[in-house]
């Protein structure tokens, strides 16, 4: 960052002569004026900003020492300040002093004493952007752990005075939560890939949103790199002068556009105000795991999704009842026709989507709640999870007699894995997996589908434990496997890198580098170098 410097002397020669002693450019300045008395440069501080300003002592109509009185005085400007004089007078110095001038540097001005100024001002400036970057970053922490706390209703009475001070949202307030979709590629990224994932979202969103970009946060989901969020205010999109579904098709087009791979805006219910946006939360989060059943979108609306039932929907309490009961039993006959019952039922009322709509929203409850109950300390998010990727993933028209099938069968099966999993640990069981078919093309997805859990909660809790992602671990895992071969054996490395899961052998130099700090020749060279002096 070039810093912008002005020269203030009545002389022209020495003006000029200061504008050519070094090599300003190339010393990362910019001159940005040049001025013969302090007034012509204190009217240019109204309107302008400046880093380091180089003025003589005496001067017609306002001299340098009265120059920076007034500027100090009148907080106009905080630049660093040099007095040029020809007067080696201690009182001048005093009265710089006094002022926070940073130089007294007597006339004639030489190169050295002009670059050892410059280098000083430019190091100053370096410091101070640097505090004041850590002081944005600990103001940004504070900022959302207090959003957090506020989103879940925990917030303490200063922590919502913080955040009305510190976030004020006008009246028609949501909580929106930016997701990159779930996909293969997505779900084998590694952590640095997925936090790089994240950063971009939250770059373009910033671009689009400009002035409020303060309302989007990026680090606020524990375990969850590949979402961001969006504290939004009607005013947003009142002050563009468009429709609130005008401004989140373009925020979604931006993303999308910028990051080439899927996003869905979940959009929670409009509060009066930041306080109460632990309402639109919930109604977000309810939203994100019930997706699944509805059409497929780019932007999903709590008050289109789930909308209240004023047309007084009877509940089909019976059938959804044996339903759920067929699911727990994993009796595939009587869920069938329990599911036939069902859509029976809501035929005779009139097959409306405000039907289907109550009718699921109960259905998936009260799966949630049967889940949890297999197992107490069961994640229900992860139940949520769980629904909403396998509900999008059945390939069937979303809230069809078909779909409705296939869902309560494979969610029969996921309830007798959970059983097994709460005696022996899912992740134990991935471990066992590893070490057995570490030399396969192993991927979370696949796992996640094998032991019916969903494969972005499966992510999380393996990075909690090992604090890697699953591809980083397998990755671990083989460079360690192949070290074991290139010292226990002779085989040839591209040999080693196919036993290990590589076909690539330039690939498996590169990762085995990145682990190991050397190639796998030279650790092969090392290991025999050690086993001879320890033989010896």
């Amino acid at each position: 960052m070039k810093i912008r410097v002005m020269i203030v002397d009545d002389e022209p020669y020495i003006l000029q002569g200061l504008t050519m002693l070094i090599d300003w450019q190339g010393e990362g300045c910019e001159i940005v004026k040049t001025a013969s008395n302090g007034q012509e440069a204190y009217e240019f501080l109204l309107d302008n900003q400046v880093d380091l300003i180089l003025a003589d002592i005496r001067m017609p109509i306002m001299t340098g020492l009265e120059l920076l009185e007034k500027i100090r005085n009148e907080k106009i400007s905080n630049a660093y300040f040099a007095i040029l004089s020809g007067y080696n007078d201690f009182s001048y110095a005093q009265q710089a002093i006094r002022y926070a001038c940073m130089e007294y540097i007597l006339k004639p001005v030489s190169k050295d004493n002009l670059l050892n100024l410059v280098h000083e001002a430019i190091r100053r400036k370096n410091l101070t952007e640097q505090q004041k970057e850590k002081t944005r970053k600990l103001q940004r922490i504070y900022l959302v752990k207090n959003v957090v706390s506020l989103l879940h209703g925990k917030a303490e009475p200063e922590s919502v005075e913080y955040l009305k001070n510190n976030l004020p949202l006008s009246s028609g307030v949501r909580y929106v939560q930016i997701i990159a979709e779930s996909t293969e590629e997505i779900g084998e990224m590694t952590d640095d890939e997925l936090r790089q994932l994240r950063n971009e979202m939250y770059e373009s969103c910033c671009r689009f949103l400009r002035d409020d970009s303060i309302y989007c946060i990026k680090d606020i989901f524990d375990g969850d790199d590949s979402a961001i969020c969006l504290l939004y205010c009607r005013q947003m999109a009142e002050m563009r002068k468009e429709s609130e579904i005008s401004f989140f098709e373009k925020l979604h087009r931006e993303i999308e556009n910028s990051l080439k791979i899927p996003i869905t805006l979940v959009i929670g219910k409009e509060v009066e105000d930041i306080v109460k946006i632990s309402h639109s939360y919930s109604s977000a989060c309810v939203l994100k795991s019930f997706k699944g059943f509805r059409k497929q979108k780019n932007i999903y609306y709590y008050e289109e999704e789930v909308q209240v039932n004023q047309n007084k929907v009877v509940l089909c309490k019976q059938s959804l009842d044996n339903l759920i009961q067929a699911v727990e039993q994993n009796d595939r006959g009587a869920i069938n026709s329990s599911v036939d019952g069902l859509y029976a039922e809501m035929e005779k009322m009139g097959l409306t989507a405000d039907t289907v709509s109550m009718n699921t929203n109960y259905l998936l409850f009260q799966l949630i709640h049967l889940a949890v109950e297999q197992d107490e300390s069961l994640n229900q998010e992860e139940v949520m999870l769980y629904i909403s990727e396998h509900v999008a993933e059945s390939g069937f028209s979303r809230g069809s007699r078909a779909h409705l099938r296939k869902f309560a069968c494979e969610y029969a099966e996921y309830l007798i894995q959970l059983r097994k999993n709460v005696s022996r640990g899912i992740l134990l069981v991935i471990e066992k997996e590893v070490k057995e078919h570490y030399a396969e093309n192993l991927t979370l997805k696949e796992l996640s589908r094998k032991y019916y859990v969903n494969s972005s909660y499966l992510g999380q809790i393996f990075r909690k434990k090992y604090g890697q992602s699953f591809k980083d671990y397998l990755t671990v895992y083989r460079i360690n496997e192949a070290a074991q071969m290139l010292v226990r054996t002779d085989k040839k490395i591209n040999l080693v890198a196919e036993e290990v899961g590589y076909r690539d052998t330039d690939y498996f130099i590169s990762k085995f580098i990145e682990q190991k700090g050397c190639t796998p020749a030279k650790y092969r060279k090392n290991s025999g170098d050690i086993e001879k002096i320890s033989g010896a």
